[in-house]
């Protein structure tokens, strides 16, 4: 369980990576150039998903919490945005949501 959190985790930050590359460039006024690692940490999203063993909608599902939760984190930790109370609480719901389909019993 542990072990896939911390993919999800993983996961999420080259997701959250490979669009904020192009952000700076098309918002900021960066380089072009940040194109090429954010289409490599785009793969490298794409790619970590692929290492799940169960199907790809609940993989999808349950990753979307993460992603909320490590979004929430880059807003704090790389915009210096703090998260307001109603973020914080739309994360945890999020992440709930994430620990109910990945805790549910399965008939394997």
């Amino acid at each position: 369980m542990l072990k896939t959190v911390a993919l999800f985790a993983v996961t999420a930050v080259a997701e959250i990576l490979g669009c904020y590359l192009p952000y700076l460039w098309l918002r900021e006024g960066k380089s072009a150039w940040l194109l090429v690692p954010g289409a490599i940490s785009l793969a490298l999203f794409a790619w970590l998903l692929s290492l799940h063993p169960t199907a790809a909608g609940r993989v999808y599902a349950a990753y979307g919490g993460m992603y909320i939760g490590v979004a929430l984190l880059w807003l704090w930790w790389v915009d210096g945005v703090r998260p307001t109370w109603w973020d914080l609480l739309g994360g945890s719901v999020a992440l709930t949501g994430m620990a109910i389909i990945m805790l549910a019993p399965r008939n394997s």
